[in-house]
């Protein structure tokens, strides 16, 4: 008689919707087969995931693995293999490369780097420009495209829309739910001034918190008036926290663990233009309120925006120095440790990193550990105790503003559509990440 599973991960503690629970999963064909009590001798191979905790598939939604065009920053190729090492079997990655991914020749080209590059499930981001208007709404359907992203402030690329008439025009152009940069450039522009030169501690300082205010408030009232769901990337501040309260009908959020982590109080000093991230890392008082909105349910997903530069490039003198810096590897042991002091649960946490992200952007068959769904597992040991270190397992460019950060809770295994591709710190296949079909999202 033949094995009933291709594989089976016994023993393990189930992170389920609204539980937690002892349960083997059965894995046929890269689904999902069954959960419960499976005999071991059924299945052609078995993960002891005794001691350990299974959550569904990590997504992380926010990603620059700077392909094409900056291969010294990252590439598809390093930047997947930081996520499979991370817990992560799903990214969606930016548009802001050189040349951007504003048009079909742009998304075609992107499709045939990642092939047999991707360790990683993936999907795109387009990018608003106010010339490619009539191409986004076709574009959007493509699968493996997660949506349109629109920088309503000037970040790294050419990549703007600043203007409420551009940004209604780009709303009205489709129905998928917009990834939305949402600091005001107006403002940003008025306060060239308050940038000190050699001093990165000015940087909350010139894009300070009314710029986000302000960027979330003139968002929302177009999404409203355009009925077009958005999702606020990144949000910095306590003042957007009422905004996103009042708009849960057209608005999704975002939250990324460095403004839920760090405090301007605590890391400019020490570290510099390393922690320069552009919406910046803002006082205690913000990442406190953020922090309390998480635990209480305002965010739908936590993103890492992996976006790497290299030391050099971080070095040069402020404001020369380019915002951003790796997070793909780090999301899931920073936020574990954040479970482990108690200001989160590991229910939320693992929604935040799986069924939160694909609702939201209506990703098909992943974000649940449930019968017929991709077979996509991050196994966790809650007990382990761990220093986050440099090295080639961060980025390409290996440096990561968490080194030295001690972490209680580790991602152990990555088990990609019911291969275990990553265990130990060990990547154990070749690159086999596919586009994911993604939906209409409900508003």
């Amino acid at each position: 008689m033949g094995s009933r599973f291709d594989l089976v991960i016994r023993g393990g503690t189930l992170v389920g919707t609204n539980s937690l629970g002892l349960a083997d999963i059965g894995v046929c064909d890269g689904k999902i087969a069954e959960v419960g009590s499976i005999c071991a001798s059924a299945a052609c191979e078995v993960l002891d995931a005794a001691g350990l905790h299974i959550l569904p598939g990590c997504i992380d939604s926010h990603v620059h693995f700077r392909t094409p065009g900056l291969p010294g920053k990252e590439t598809f190729e390093t930047g997947s293999a930081a996520a499979l090492l991370g817990g992560v079997c799903t990214v969606f990655d930016m548009p802001n490369t050189d040349p951007p991914l504003v048009d079909a020749a742009a998304l075609e080209e992107r499709f045939r780097l990642a092939k047999g590059a991707m360790h990683v499930d993936f999907a795109f981001w387009l990018g608003a420009s106010r010339t490619n208007l009539e191409w986004l709404s076709a574009g959007e359907r493509v699968c493996g495209v997660a949506g349109v992203k629109l920088f309503m402030g000037a970040s790294t690329g050419d990549l703007l829309v600043e203007d409420d008439e551009s940004i209604r025009a780009v709303l009205e152009a489709g129905t998928r739910r917009v990834a939305v940069h949402a600091e005001d450039e107006y403002r940003l522009r008025s306060r060239f001034a308050h940038r000190r030169v050699g001093n990165p501690e000015s940087h909350p300082k010139w894009r300070d918190a009314e710029a986000a205010r302000l960027g979330t408030e003139r968002l929302l009232r177009v999404a409203q008036a355009t009925s077009r769901p958005v999702h606020v990337l990144h949000v910095s501040t306590l003042e957007e926290i009422p905004l996103l309260a009042a708009s849960r009908s057209i608005a999704t959020a975002e939250a990324t663990p460095h403004h839920l982590t760090l405090a301007a109080e605590e890391v400019y000093a020490e570290f510099g233009t390393r922690v320069q991230v552009n919406p910046p890392i803002r006082g205690r008082k913000h990442r406190d309120a953020l922090f309390k909105a998480l635990r209480e349910g305002l965010f739908d997903t936590l993103g890492s925006d992996h976006a790497p530069h290299t030391l050099e490039e971080k070095s040069r003198t402020y404001p020369e120095s380019p915002s951003g810096f790796p997070g793909v590897a780090t999301m899931l042991p920073v936020m574990l440790e954040h479970v482990a002091a108690e200001r989160l649960s590991l229910l939320r946490l693992s929604k935040l990193l799986s069924s939160g992200p694909a609702r939201a952007f209506g990703i098909q068959r992943k974000g649940r550990v449930s019968a017929g769904y991709d077979a996509d597992l991050t196994l966790v040991d809650l007990g382990a105790r761990r220093r986050i270190e440099d090295g080639p397992g961060i980025s390409k460019v290996g440096w990561t503003p968490y080194a030295g950060m001690r972490v209680r809770g580790w991602p152990i295994a990555t088990v990609l559509r019911g291969r275990v591709a990553m265990r130990d710190g060990e990547i154990l296949r070749a690159p086999q990440g596919r586009p994911v079909a993604c939906r209409q999202s409900p508003s």
